[in-house]
C-alpha cells in the first residue's frame, strides 16, 4: 500500500530513467509529486470555429480531416513533415506536425478531432502547428482546464499530470492537514484533499480560487508561525549590554548635518545595543539618504565598549569607497580601519589577518573575505552587511558565528513595501530612513519612444561636453534572435555608439558575463573620469559612487520593475550637477505607460516600492532576492494581503493558546520542514 513516503519509481509509467529526471524537479517521493503544483492552466473548455481563431490565441478546435494525412521530407535534413487539412462549417484548418511521422497513420480522413494548439492567422487561412489531437469526445487532454507544470529533460506535461493523478489517487486521502480544525472552520477553508485535487486538476474557476485559497492561507498561516518562532529564539538569547555611548564627537566631525530620520534610526540602533539582547535590524533608506552614516555610528558605538565592527560589502570595489569614505571619519575619531578583500596580495593580507585577530584593526571593512576560514577576529562585537539583498541568511549568520553573538545590522538601499519588508525580513527590526539629505537635487525624468534616439545622442553629447559622463542600460548582453535589434545587446550598443555617434568619445561596456576583476577594472576607469560613456546591463544596479555621472539612459525601460528603474535612476545624482534620467520604451500598452508615468512623476523610492507591488506583485523583490526565508508556491503577496493578516492573526491566536504547539504536532513539523528547506532556518 504506498504511502507519502513512496518512491516515485514505483508509479505506472515512471520507473527508474525517469524518476531521475523527477528528482531534478525535486521530486523524490509521492508526497514530493502531489506537493508539486502547477505554474499555470490551461482554459481548454472553449471549442471555437475555425474562422473564430485569432493570430497567436491557443484554443480548441472540433473538425473533421478532411483529406488524408500527406507526409514529406524538409529538403537538406532529417525531419520529416505530416500534413493534414480540417474543416468545420466555418473554414479549413492546415495542420503541420514535425517530426511525428504516426500522426499520418493517426489521423482518418472523415473523423472528427479536437485539435489543441496556437493558431496563426493569414488573411482568411488558419494553421495550427503540433497541435494536440484526441478524437472528439475523449475529454483526456480537451474540455477541462488543464494545469501546466515547470518541466525538465525527460518530463512531458502528460507523464507529469499522469503521475500526479496516480499520487493524488494514492494519497489525497491521508494528507495530514496542519491547519487546526477550528481555524479551518473559524476561516472558511476547504479540506487539504480537496485543495490538492483541485490544485492540479480543477473542475471549474470556482474551485480554483477555492483551493487557491486554502493553500495561500496554509503558506502564509506556517510562514508567520515560523517567523513568530524565529523572533522569539532570537530573544531568548542574551549578551553583554553595550554601555550608554556619547557619540557627540561623532555629530561633531561630520562635514553634514544627519537628517532627523537619521537620528531616529540612531536611537534605535543604540538603544538595541544597550537592551541585553543581540541586535537584529535591518536599516531601510532611498538611495543616497545615507545609511553608511548611521552605521558608522553603531561601529562608533561597538569600539568605544571594547568590540571591533565588520562591514561586508557585496563586491571590492563597493568595499573599497565605503574603506575610503568611512577611514578618514573614524581615524578622526581615534578608531582604525582596515580593508580585507579577496583580491589583496598574500603578504598584505596577512598583515591585515594578524591586525584583525590582534585588534589593532577596530573595524574592518571588505567583501565575503570577511568569513573566510583563516579570518580570526579578537572581539567581534558588530556585524554590518551592505545591500542585505546580495547577501543570503547563510553568509549573515557565518559572519555573526565569527563573533560570541555580534549584533547586526543589515542594510539595503532597496526600498521595499512595509509590510513586505516584515516578511521578507521577518526575523529583524525594521528601521526605515524616509528623508533625503537636503540640498540634494532630484534627478529630472523623462520617458521617451526610439525614434526620438537622435536628440537623446545630442542632449548626451552635450552634457559630456559640459564634464559630465553618462550609463547607458540594456536588457540583454548579446544578440539574440527573438530581439534582432543591436541597440539591445551591450556589446553591439557599445560598439554601434562608439563607432557610428560617439567616435570623439571613450565608450566601455560592464555585463555579468564579465570576470570580477574586469568589471572592477571597467568601474573603476569610469569612477576616474577615463571613461564617458558606460553601457551596462543592470550589473551597475549596486555600484560604486561616481558623483560625475550625471545621465542615466534606459533602454527598454518597460521591461523592467519600478523598484530596479529607481534603483538604476540612483546611479546618477550624487554629485553637485543637475541629473537626468531618460527612459526609452516603445512599448504603447496602457499599464506599461502607466508604470514609468510613475516613475517620471517621483523620486520616492518607498511610493514606487508601494506601485510595483500593486502593479507587478512580489516577484520583484522575491524573485531575485536570498531572504533566507522559503519560497510561496501558492500566495501572492500583491493580491492576499488581506489574506495574509488572516493567516497571522491565526498564527499569533494559536501561538498565545499553545506556545510550543505541543498539542499541533502536525502544525509543528509542517513549520520546520517549511524552514528546514531554505536553509534550516530555524535550527
Amino acid at each position: 500500500m504506498p504511502d507519502l513516503t513512496t518512491g516515485v519509481r514505483y508509479i505506472k509509467g515512471v520507473g527508474e530513467q525517469k524518476a531521475k529526471s523527477l528528482e531534478k524537479l525535486g521530486i523524490h517521493t509521492l508526497r514530493d509529486l502531489i506537493a508539486y503544483f502547477p505554474r499555470a492552466y490551461e482554459d481548454r473548455r472553449t471549442v471555437k470555429k475555425i474562422r473564430e481563431l485569432e493570430d497567436g490565441e491557443s484554443a480548441c478546435v472540433e473538425a473533421m480531416v478532411a483529406d488524408p494525412p500527406v507526409s514529406q521530407r524538409v529538403r537538406g535534413s532529417r525531419a520529416e513533415l505530416v500534413k493534414v487539412r480540417a474543416v468545420d462549417g466555418s473554414g479549413s484548418l492546415y495542420v503541420t506536425f514535425f517530426n511525428q511521422p504516426y500522426m499520418k497513420s493517426s489521423l482518418q480522413a472523415g473523423e472528427a478531432y479536437i485539435f489543441f494548439g496556437k493558431a496563426e492567422a493569414s488573411g482568411r487561412r488558419r494553421m495550427m502547428v503540433n497541435p494536440l489531437v484526441e478524437r472528439e469526445g475523449a475529454r483526456a487532454l480537451t474540455g477541462r482546464i488543464v494545469p501546466v507544470y515547470p518541466l525538465t529533460a525527460g518530463v512531458s506535461q502528460l507523464l507529469l499530470s499522469r503521475a500526479v493523478a496516480q499520487g493524488l489517487d494514492a494519497c489525497a486521502d491521508i494528507l495530514p492537514d496542519p491547519l487546526p480544525e477550528e481555524i479551518r472552520r473559524e476561516h472558511q477553508l476547504c479540506s487539504t484533499d480537496y485543495a490538492y485535487r483541485q490544485i492540479h486538476f480543477p473542475g471549474g474557476d470556482e474551485e480554483l480560487e477555492v483551493a487557491r485559497r486554502r493553500l495561500a492561507f496554509e503558506e502564509l498561516f506556517l510562514l508567520a508561525i515560523g517567523l513568530k518562532k524565529l523572533r522569539g529564539r532570537r530573544e531568548e538569547f542574551t549578551c553583554q549590554p553595550f554601555a550608554h555611548t556619547d557619540i557627540s564627537d561623532f555629530y561633531a566631525a561630520l562635514p553634514f548635518p544627519l537628517t532627523d530620520a537619521q537620528r531616529r534610526t540612531i536611537g534605535e540602533i543604540l538603544a538595541d545595543l544597550a537592551g541585553g539582547r543581540p541586535m537584529n535590524r535591518l536599516v531601510q533608506g532611498d538611495v543616497g539618504s545615507g545609511k553608511t552614516m548611521v552605521a558608522a555610528a553603531a561601529m562608533v558605538c561597538a569600539v568605544r565598549n571594547g568590540r571591533q565592527a565588520a562591514l561586508m560589502a557585496p563586491t571590492e570595489i563597493l568595499a573599497e569607497q565605503h574603506c575610503r569614505g568611512l577611514t578618514p571619519l573614524l581615524e578622526k575619531l581615534g578608531i582604525s580601519c582596515a580593508l580585507l578583500t579577496g583580491a589583496m596580495p598574500a603578504k598584505a593580507r596577512r598583515a591585515v589577518l594578524a591586525e584583525v585577530e590582534s585588534g589593532g584593526a577596530q573595524v574592518v571593512i571588505g567583501t565575503h573575505a570577511l568569513i573566510s576560514a583563516d579570518v580570526r577576529y579578537r572581539d567581534l562585537g558588530l556585524v554590518v552587511t551592505d545591500e542585505q539583498h546580495r547577501f543570503g541568511v547563510a553568509q549573515r549568520s557565518a559572519l555573526s558565528a565569527k563573533g560570541e553573538r555580534p549584533h547586526l545590522l543589515v542594510m539595503s538601499a532597496t526600498p521595499i513595501p512595509r509590510t513586505l519588508a516584515l516578511i521578507i525580513y521577518g526575523d529583524l527590526d525594521v528601521s526605515i530612513i524616509d528623508q533625503l539629505p537636503p540640498g540634494r537635487q532630484r534627478i529630472r525624468t523623462a520617458c521617451r519612444s526610439g525614434e526620438g534616439r537622435t536628440r537623446i545622442y545630442r542632449f548626451m553629447d552635450q552634457e559630456i561636453a559640459a564634464g559630465g559622463q553618462a550609463y547607458v542600460i540594456c536588457s540583454m548582453v548579446e544578440e539574440n534572435d527573438a530581439v534582432p535589434d543591436d541597440r539591445k545587446a551591450v556589446t553591439a550598443y557599445a560598439s554601434m555608439l562608439q563607432e557610428q555617434i560617439f567616435p570623439h568619445l571613450r565608450v566601455a561596456c560592464v555585463h555579468g558575463r564579465m570576470k570580477p576583476k574586469e568589471k572592477d577594472a571597467v568601474m573603476t576607469a569610469f569612477s576616474a573620469g577615463e571613461i564617458h560613456i558606460l553601457v551596462s546591463t543592470t550589473v551597475v544596479e549596486v555600484g560604486v559612487d561616481v558623483p560625475n555621472a550625471n545621465l542615466m539612459v534606459i533602454e527598454d525601460a518597460d521591461r523592467f520593475g519600478l523598484s530596479q528603474l529607481h534603483q538604476l535612476r540612483g546611479r546618477v545624482g550624487r554629485g553637485s550637477r543637475q541629473s537626468y534620467c531618460i527612459l526609452i520604451s516603445d512599448n504603447r500598452s496602457e499599464e506599461a505607460q502607466a508604470r514609468l508615468k510613475i516613475m517620471v512623476q517621483t523620486g520616492d523610492g518607498f511610493q514606487i516600492a508601494e506601485e510595483d507591488l500593486r502593479l507587478r506583485g512580489p516577484g520583484d523583490f522575491f524573485g531575485r532576492r536570498q531572504h533566507g526565508l522559503p519560497a510561496l508556491k501558492v500566495a501572492d503577496l500583491s493580491c492576499n494581503m488581506a489574506l495574509l493578516k488572516e493567516a497571522q492573526q491565526a498564527a499569533a491566536g494559536l501561538l498565545e493558546r499553545d506556545p510550543d504547539l505541543e498539542a499541533h504536532p502536525i502544525t509543528a513539523q509542517r513549520v520546520e520542514e517549511l524552514f528546514q528547506s531554505s536553509g534550516g532556518a530555524m535550527n
